[in-house]
């Protein structure tokens, strides 16, 4: 489109006007010399250090695996956010808060780390105890037989359904 654009026999003096601001706009903010070698190099500076910076915070992130010791021999796991322990040995750490063992029932004893909820004692779904129903479903509905000895005086005639008086089929505002 540029091409086209450039041959001052087929455009007007405001075509060639409107074409001159395109340009001028076109390189407005651009740097050049000087200004636009150092702007590159803060830019590869930024760069280099976020970058290492993130490095390095991924790298001591994921070389933490928890503390916990099962048989002799440490966890593989890796730990949770700012803690020492994963998920599954998490109730180990006496300084956090977050996570209870989960009490489970007499028959089934539980140990799994639930989160701390507003429920007095938290359980894992398996141990959760479901509130009363609150629900009473209603007495069985009346067979046909019971329909059948009704009283006769329950029931309109055919004469009691119709309608007592005519209204106008049309109707006027």
């Amino acid at each position: 489109g540029s091409s086209l654009l450039t041959g001052p026999e087929g455009l007007m003096a405001k075509e060639r006007e409107n074409l001159k601001r395109l340009k001028c706009l076109r390189r407005y903010r651009q740097r050049y010399g000087v200004e636009a070698l150092l702007h590159r190099q803060l830019r590869e500076r930024r760069m280099l250090a976020t970058d290492g910076a993130a490095q390095q915070a991924h790298t001591t992130r994921s070389s933490q695996r928890c503390l916990a010791f099962v048989d002799d021999v440490r966890c593989s796991n890796p730990s949770l956010p700012m803690t020492r322990h994963c998920l599954t040995h998490i109730c180990q750490d006496a300084n956090q808060t977050l996570f209870k063992p989960c009490q489970g029932s007499e028959e089934v004893p539980c140990n799994k780390p639930v989160p701390v909820s507003l429920a007095e004692d938290p359980c894992c779904p398996l141990h959760l105890r479901l509130p009363p129903q609150m629900y009473v479903p209603e007495q069985g509905l009346p067979g046909p037989e019971e329909l059948e000895t009704a009283p006769a005086e329950l029931y309109l005639s055919a004469a009691e359904l119709q309608p007592s008086e005519s209204l106008p089929l049309e109707f006027s505002d």
